[in-house]
């Protein structure tokens, strides 16, 4: 008889008059993959069925906007306002709703962050900041506006959206007419927070008034954000009693608009980062709590239900991740979850190239393609070489599409150069990553081999149909004297070689490896100083990752830019400046980060070896994770 390992997330519960599968919720996020004039695209569509399919109880399209014209601060939000909308949202709901799940949509306005039409930007006051003004919203404005939250509404409603999520955090306008940081005003939309919170309850009650009582409206709040006179839990504690009896679900965040990695925790924030804030805001409701902020963990989830913390959970990034995380915990099968790195690739590559993509999930901003990808005609016999990223990746689709699959990994260990950080506490999730996987490659039923050096002779003698080969990259050694001392250890071997690291440690090269690298020795207690030959170091990081690391390598580390390393001694490094002057940087151990170099002698000799030879990941070009799960994938989809 099946018995769930998690009772309370895979327990229904009532959101107004809806009844939900389970506790387990796609949080808003937005996907960029709209036309000029902010209808949704298939893509678009498929992005937010995708997680409907893989059991999200329920689904929010993101960044919906019932005034365009005015509260639009980037490009690709959805447009309600445009008549050509509609046959996308109608679309985008019954993708959501033909799996079960129930479709919600998140209505915003951008406030004093609009770069609309209007020739001037519109905040909740005069004063958005100590030096920052922006005209106010007049009374007009908010009446105008109220009414185009309500018409919106109506919009979605009429295209088959079972409920609305009325965004009133993370820095966007109703948050500033909340927050007393942005709202200074004197009328009755300022001052005690049962003013503040007028604008919202107007948009509330106008929206039942339109859409019926029984249309259910979640409510998205920041308990709390930073600085001087911000949002403190006890006004959103006062905020949830108004909220009570105005909307049918509260969700949990925090942060405002300076506050980014308060709103997107980042791989350095602890999980549960909200959960005791909804705790709070629970105490003071009748209506059910969601929260939201790092949360993948099935065993935490299901902790945060039962200890009564909150009555939802709510995942973004997670899903992006492993959409299929809702049907996984409902099945047990949470061996299989490929869990969020919390590396910001996906926030990162919006804001570089208004694409959604993972590092770790290369269906992402495909899924549309991906409905269509069908499986092989013609059954191969697979051979691939090398257990980093790449190969993982490659091995898991070629056997998901039908072929069979064989998988040669030089060492007593998969996970490639990726295994130089799994014990570091703020990549915890590459290790689960690697589980993840070579059990993902069991149950495709993919032969692995470990400590098998593939040579020219092995393909031949194995005469596989295709042979894959992902065999990376090994660490680029600069011909320095005394690089052959005891004193260097490698960063790619970080992990079997910790024990021999001393006190004063000089990490040399500051690209992402060694800037993470010297952050976790440092925060264990060592004594780190970061080498660069460049002005500045984390260069090849994602600018959504980039501050959070900086901030912390300022905090635990030295790092001194400009220096050219010359030799190593018995004394550390020896550097020269731009100036030509020595300088040691006293060290015990010299860990050396400075690159990798592609394994193209192993790749040169297994060319022509079989009938169909494709080259995957680092033995190409040393790159990030994203760009060899992306080769992989994309490789066995080629076959």
């Amino acid at each position: 008889m099946y018995t769930s390992h998690f009772p309370n997330l895979t327990s229904s519960v009532k959101v107004g008059t809806l009844k939900l599968k389970n506790r387990m919720c796609s949080a808003p996020m937005g996907f960029p993959d709209l036309t000029e004039d902010g209808c949704l695209t298939e893509g678009a569509i498929a992005f937010y069925e995708r997680k409907a399919k893989g059991g999200a109880a329920i689904v929010t399209v993101s960044e919906a906007l019932p005034d365009y014209e005015n509260g639009n601060s980037h490009a690709r939000m959805i447009n309600l306002q445009n008549p050509s909308v509609l046959p996308g949202l109608t679309n985008a709901a019954r993708a959501i709703k033909r799996h079960g799940a129930i479709a919600n949509i998140e209505l915003g306005h951008s406030g004093a962050f609009a770069s609309g039409q209007t020739d001037s930007i519109e905040g909740a006051s005069s004063k958005l900041s100590p030096e920052e003004y922006v005209s106010g919203f007049s009374k007009q404005q908010i009446s105008d506006t109220v009414k185009a939250y309500a018409k919106g509404a109506a919009l979605v409603k009429r295209a088959g959206f079972d409920m609305v999520m009325v965004h009133a955090g993370h820095g966007w306008l109703l948050h500033q007419f909340l927050s007393p940081k942005t709202n200074m005003r004197t009328d009755e939309y300022g001052g005690v927070i049962e003013n503040r919170a007028r604008f919202l309850t107007e948009i509330l009650d106008a929206i039942k008034q339109e859409c019926g009582r029984d249309f259910p409206i979640e409510v998205r709040i920041s308990a709390v954000e930073s600085g001087e006179n911000g949002i403190s839990l006890t006004d959103s504690a006062e905020l949830a009693k108004i909220l009570d009896k105005k909307a049918d679900l509260i969700h949990v965040s925090a942060g405002g608009p300076d506050d980014f990695y308060m709103t997107h925790p980042p791989m350095f924030a602890k999980s549960r980062v909200n959960v005791d804030y909804a705790a709070e805001i629970k105490k003071h409701v009748s209506i059910p709590v969601a929260v939201v902020g790092a949360l993948n963990d099935p065993e935490e989830m299901e902790d945060i239900i039962g200890e009564g913390k909150a009555d939802l959970v709510c995942m973004a990034r997670a899903l992006v991740a492993d959409p299929d995380l809702p049907k996984k915990v409902e099945q047990n099968r949470t061996d299989e979850i490929l869990h969020c790195l919390r590396c910001l690739v996906c926030h990162a590559e919006r804001a570089l190239t208004q694409t959604r993509i993972c590092a770790l999930n290369p269906e992402i901003g495909r899924e549309y393609e991906a409905k269509f990808t069908a499986a092989a005609t013609r059954p191969k016999k697979v051979l691939v070489v090398g257990g980093g990223p790449g190969g993982l990746q490659c091995a898991l689709t070629a056997a998901e599409r039908g072929h069979q699959v064989t998988l040669c990994e030089k060492s007593g260990a998969l996970g490639g150069n990726l295994r130089c950080e799994i014990h570091v506490p703020f990549k915890e999730a590459l290790s689960k990553y690697i589980s993840t996987m070579s059990r993902r490659l069991e149950l495709a039923g993919v032969e692995v081999r470990l400590n098998t050096d593939v040579t020219p002779e092995f393909v031949r003698e194995f005469e596989p149909d295709a042979l894959m080969i992902a065999v990376g990259a090994e660490s680029l050694v600069l011909p320095l004297p005394g690089m052959d001392s005891d004193k260097v250890v490698l960063a790619t071997h970080l992990e079997e070689e910790e024990n021999r690291i001393g006190k004063h440690v000089a990490v040399l090269g500051g690209g992402m490896v060694g800037c993470e690298s010297g952050l976790y020795l440092a925060m264990k207690g060592h004594k780190v100083t970061i080498v660069e030959m460049l002005d500045d170091v984390a260069g090849d990081t994602n600018p959504r990752h980039r501050p959070a690391l900086m901030e912390l390598l300022n905090k635990y580390t030295a790092v001194r830019t400009g220096l050219k390393a010359t030799a190593v001694t018995d004394e550390g490094l020896k550097c020269i400046d731009r100036n030509n002057a020595e300088v040691i940087i006293p060290a015990d151990t010299v860990l050396s980060a400075t690159g990798l170099r592609p394994r193209e002698e192993v790749v040169d000799s297994l060319r022509n070896t079989a009938p169909v030879v494709e080259i995957i990941g680092d033995c190409i070009k040393p790159d990030i994770v994203r760009g060899a799960t992306f080769r992989g994938y994309h490789a066995a989809l080629d076959l």
